[in-house]
């Protein structure tokens, strides 16, 4: 998957922008604020359909402005694919393939195989469970339409039946028929996310640990542990269980989508005992399995965003980072950091054509 030209209209701090990319190594230079991660925001903009650091869509229009294009022309399996994105204040976001607009933006997910690292992953360590279940989630969608689907529906029948449990808390009313209704979706749809959301950590877990022997010279066990309720009993039999709970909550409060992903380091959480480089170490091989995890389902190389990848992370690791690009495993790799001369000599240790885009000078 090659990404070779990006142009911008009105996007965050662009008026109107474009770059002609080569084929393996691009960085964006310059100081904070200029804009260098907007730019890899735009590029994962034409993989997901929406931006990675706001899902306010309207918020990524230029001030003043009252619309966004951003317009990519890639490669795939040596096929021309243009795939742009747009937006105008008050409609909804278009995104079209070859000037075809889709009718679900969920078509689209993983059509544009794509990895970024970058700081604000940290949320992954310090947020709620769930920005981890999104992250399982996102990796799983990208190769897997009906785990998409079978998601978006599961999300919609938990909040009708959060309505229904307000609506019998209102009226002082109960009906177990029409609430079971619910549960037997729940328990169809929850049961099939659940079993492939173990598949997928029981494939994902070792990729995992051995990205991260690498990068951190096999010093430091490092874990990720699945928690769910239904490795406690099926969804139907705790839906029944919790049902007192739950009248008098008036939201589900058992099921798949309180699923967590537990990050620990020797035994304990990273969270608490990780430092700010071995939480860094830990992020981004969790991000490099996620690449090689999509690169093997979809069979092409995931392009790679790199946002601010030297920041708090000493030589020695950054030099495993170079290493590992270095690989020809990897396809095309867009990097962002404050420092030109930090980035060049970084990337000379590395075989590969490069260009250097100097951003804001």
């Amino acid at each position: 998957m090659i990404l070779k030209s990006l142009s911008l209209i009105n996007y965050k701090n662009f008026e109107s922008e474009s770059f002609e990319f080569d084929d393996k190594i691009n960085c964006f230079v310059g100081q904070n604020g200029v804009g260098k991660t907007n730019i890899l925001d735009a590029i994962y903009h034409l993989s997901f359909g929406k931006s990675y650091f706001n899902p306010i869509a309207s918020q990524n229009i230029r001030h003043n402005e009252d619309f966004f294009v951003v317009h990519g022309d890639f490669e795939k399996h040596d096929t021309p694919e243009k795939i742009v994105v747009s937006l105008k204040s008050g409609q909804k976001k278009v995104i079209k393939r070859n000037a075809k607009a889709y009718e679900k933006f969920s078509d689209h997910i993983g059509f544009i195989p794509l990895v970024i690292i970058s700081p604000a992953d940290r949320d992954l360590i310090i947020e709620g469970s769930e920005t981890r279940r999104k992250f399982i989630d996102s990796v799983i969608s990208q190769s897997d339409k009906n785990y998409l689907n079978d998601l978006i529906n599961y999300n919609k029948t938990v909040t009708q039946r959060n309505a229904l449990l307000k609506y019998f808390a209102l009226n002082h009313t109960f009906n177990k028929d029409t609430l079971e209704v619910y549960n037997e979706q729940l328990n169809a749809l929850g049961t099939t996310i659940f079993e492939k959301r173990k598949a997928f950590l029981d494939v994902f877990i070792p990729i995992f640990k051995a990205r991260h022997k690498v990068i951190s010279n096999n010093q430091e066990p490092v874990d990720l542990n699945y928690k769910s309720d239904l490795f406690d009993g099926e969804l139907k039999h705790l839906l029944e269980q919790n049902l007192a709970k739950d009248r008098a909550v008036q939201y589900t409060s058992t099921g798949i989508h309180k699923d967590d992903l537990l990050f620990e380091i020797d035994g304990h959480p990273i969270k608490k005992f990780g430092s700010q480089g071995q939480q860094k170490s830990f992020l981004i091989a969790l991000k490099l399995a996620q690449f090689d995890f999509i690169k093997v389902q979809s069979g092409v190389n995931p392009i790679l965003l790199l946002d601010d990848i030297f920041d708090k992370l000493d030589e020695q690791r950054v030099g495993q980072i170079i290493k590992l690009v270095d690989d020809s495993n990897f396809g095309q790799l867009f990097i962002s950091d404050t420092h030109a001369d930090r980035t060049e000599n970084a990337i000379k240790q590395v075989h590969q054509s490069y260009q250097i885009f100097n951003i804001g000078a």
